[in-house]
């Protein structure tokens, strides 16, 4: 990591003040991996501490080399910059260039839901009624997406981990990296298939018309998912393999 960053590539935010290049080169000392907090299918997500106490998030793409999804990159920020809701995580601005590109977030302090629920020790905190906020929440993020824009937007990647949790359990949609406007006026449009198996509706690898019900689908899925634990899917594997005996629905909920 850090390797074709140059101090010369320069991009300004406004941030409660202007953040250069530079300010998080140095603060994430050429982006060691001491600073990484997470590490997903585009890059790596580093904790960004500037003077003053400014905290935030950087996700920094993989190199050109390995990063080929220039559309993904793109489509984030379009997406980003031009929506506002307190469910859906904020970003602060952006690096484009040749050599180097990455994302600049609100850092949500407890990470991804998914790591919480796999996680015997801090599952224990996300008692029901911190469940049931995180599922609506999750909910006005698409109701939002889906009917107050001035286009309709499928985020099309609805998964628990990238619905990430604040120190009081609030809940933000991140990663628009998939998302799609839909055209004025349409009610659907044709795509290629995307998404993560699992949360996929399954119509839409049949039909290949994606409407934001595909989000619906996802959404209901990881409802399930903070309901009971763990995937549903999980729930399946014993009406599947014999060496496994089906469960009751008492060990169903978590």
């Amino acid at each position: 990591m850090g390797q074709g960053i140059f101090p010369s590539i320069l991009s300004i935010w406004n941030f409660d003040g202007k953040i250069a290049f530079e300010d998080i080169l140095s603060a994430t000392e050429n982006f060691n991996e001491k600073y990484c907090i997470g590490i997903g299918g585009y890059g790596f997500v580093f904790r960004v501490e500037l003077e003053g106490g400014i905290i935030f998030a950087v996700k920094l793409l993989h190199s050109m080399e390995e990063y080929s999804d220039e559309a993904t990159f793109h489509a984030e920020i379009e997406v980003l910059t031009k929506i506002r809701h307190r469910c859906i995580v904020k970003l602060y601005g952006f690096c484009s260039h040749s050599q180097c590109k990455f994302l600049v977030y609100d850092l949500i302090e407890r990470g991804s839901l998914s790591s919480m629920l796999h996680d015997q020790e801090l599952v224990k905190e996300l008692n029901w009624p911190k469940r049931v906020t995180v599922v609506r929440d999750v909910a006005q993020a698409l109701s939002y997406l889906h009917h107050d824009c001035d286009d309709p937007i499928v985020h099309r990647d609805i998964k628990s981990s990238n619905i990430l949790l604040d120190l009081d359990f609030k809940a933000y949609v991140s990663d628009f990296g998939m998302a799609r406007k839909l055209k004025h006026g349409y009610s659907s449009w044709s795509t290629i298939f995307a998404g993560t198996c699992g949360y996929i509706a399954p119509e839409l690898s049949s039909t290949m018309v994606l409407t934001e019900k595909c989000d619906v689908y996802s959404f209901s899925v990881v409802a399930l998912e903070v309901l009971i634990g763990k995937h549903p899917g999980d729930l399946l594997l014993p009406f599947f393999c014999r060496t496994e005996q089906p469960g009751k629905f008492k060990d169903i909920l978590d």
